[in-house]
């Protein structure tokens, strides 16, 4: 939803993240008129994931649990980079037999290379009535031991941040993005809703020269688990 001032405009973007339960974040941008210079320079780096109809098989190299419910991991990209700019990623696995996809927004910003970090919510089985199974997905990776590997596919998403203020956005996959730049960004999430907020707030503080502005309110059951990442980020 699109709002008219005579300085600003506010646009409401919704983002919809989640596995078994649907965690709804909404990212309100403020826009600055006119101009859209500037934009982030291309890494010199090659790109991991480039060919979105080709899986990608990235061993783990990370695993930290946090809380009961969380797990920290990262997976090697064999010094390359992956160009995330508030894109999700693919993970496809055989889980009983059965090809199992789930969406997951990276932590981790074009600015770290070499691996690619997600924070999972897992959901177990027998832990609610309305879905026995739990999340099957969120349960594998918990189970994954370092080294085992999983397949990956190149970022998708109808909102790219280009630096300096600039977003392309669609309003489905199969519209031409329209440009826009805005001065403050202003972000409310939920629970995991909170992973495209961060790789868009790291992509903003890890270039100097974007002034962008970021406000965030943030909601979760155990607020402790963000900390470290907050922190490296407020230091910047």
């Amino acid at each position: 939803e699109e709002k008219d001032c005579s300085m600003d405009q506010v646009l409401v973007i919704p983002v919809l993240i989640g596995i078994s339960i649907v965690l709804i974040t909404v990212l309100f941008l403020i826009l600055k008129p006119g101009g859209s210079n500037g934009g982030r320079k291309q890494s010199k780096f090659p790109k991991t994931l480039q060919d979105p109809n080709v899986k990608y098989s990235l061993p783990l190299i990370e695993k930290e649990v946090r809380q009961n419910l969380n797990v920290y991991i990262g997976f090697l990209l064999t010094l390359h980079y992956i160009s995330l700019s508030c894109h999700y990623v693919y993970l496809s696995a055989k889980v009983n037999g059965n090809l199992v996809i789930r969406a997951y927004t990276p932590v981790s910003s074009d600015e770290d290379k070499g691996y690619i970090d997600l924070v999972v919510k897992v959901y177990y089985k027998n832990t609610h009535p309305n879905y026995p199974d739990g999340g099957k997905m969120s349960q594998y990776l918990n189970d994954m031991k370092i080294g085992d590997t999983i397949d990956f596919r190149s970022p998708n998403g109808l909102l790219v941040y280009n630096g300096n203020g600039q977003f392309a956005i669609r309003p489905d996959k199969k519209s031409e993005p329209k440009v826009q730049k805005f001065r403050h960004v202003g972000m409310i999430a939920g629970g995991t809703g909170i992973t495209p907020m961060l790789q868009l707030i790291k992509s903003i503080t890890a270039d100097h020269a974007d002034n962008t502005k970021c406000s965030l309110i943030f909601a979760n059951q155990v607020s402790h688990i963000y900390d470290e990442m907050f922190i490296k980020l407020i230091n910047k």
